[in-house]
């Protein structure tokens, strides 16, 4: 199980006990639908890596997932959607790579192999998202905005703590705290990389995009933190 796998585990597990989870899915659904909208695009073929709640609105007829844990796999299809695990070199019209996927490498050749591989598998489009970095706020750079979920008159708050390399200004540990009451979990260290927009355009058209955009107008927000993480689409012509 990769590192993405298991933080991605923690963000499945907020949204199960979220009590607005329809109102979740058409948040994450709005975004793809404004990307599609914006390149005329009707995708036939999805990648989701990692769980992403919008893969239960999706309607392309192939539906796959890649960097999920076994359990989330099987939750997915109990509630309806048929998606299948990548078991061969495989392309799709679109790939869907959120919660900054690409920032979970330990060096810079880790995150251009990332890059380059998340390309390869799109013959359309590849929608993933980044923080920007270069103006980040000293405080970010420490913890995230805590999200507390309420469900059944329960609070349960995540807040992820930032241990940030002394000799490598890039590069940081990030640990997720779950609270409960009386009842905490912790869930990590997972190995993480700053990722900057030009250093992702550049990697993106090495690996044969025609086309790179910030989209200024959406944003999106994880279920575990309030922090806001930029959208950016890599188009394959």
């Amino acid at each position: 199980m990769t590192q993405f796998t298991e933080y991605n585990d923690v963000i499945f597990d907020a949204f199960c006990l979220h009590n607005k989870r329809s109102e979740i899915i058409d948040r994450k659904q709005d975004i793809i639908n404004k990307i599609s909208d914006y390149y005329n695009s009707s995708p036939d073929s999805i990648l989701y890596v990692g769980f992403n709640p919008a893969i239960l609105a999706a309607k392309a007829k192939e539906i796959y997932v890649s960097s999920v844990s076994d359990r989330v796999l099987a939750w997915i299809r109990s509630q309806g959607v048929n998606a299948l695990l990548i078991d061969e070199p495989k392309q799709f019209d679109l790939v869907v790579a959120l919660d900054e996927y690409l920032t979970f490498a330990e060096t810079e050749q880790d995150q251009k192999s990332m890059i380059s591989q998340l390309c390869g598998l799109s013959k359309g489009l590849v929608v993933t998202t980044v923080k920007d970095y270069k103006n980040q706020d000293f405080k970010d750079r420490e913890y995230s905005q805590p999200a507390i979920i309420k469900s059944n008159n329960k609070l349960t708050a995540f807040t992820e703590i930032h241990d940030w390399d002394q000799r490598d200004k890039n590069v940081w540990t990030t640990s997720i705290y779950q609270m409960s009451g009386m009842e905490s979990k912790c869930r990590g260290q997972f190995d993480r990389r700053a990722l900057f927009f030009k250093q992702l355009a550049k990697f993106s058209i090495d690996a044969g995009a025609g086309n790179f955009l910030v989209h200024k107008n959406i944003m999106y927000k994880s279920i575990v933190k309030k922090n806001y993480e930029h959208v950016i689409s890599i188009q394959f012509q």
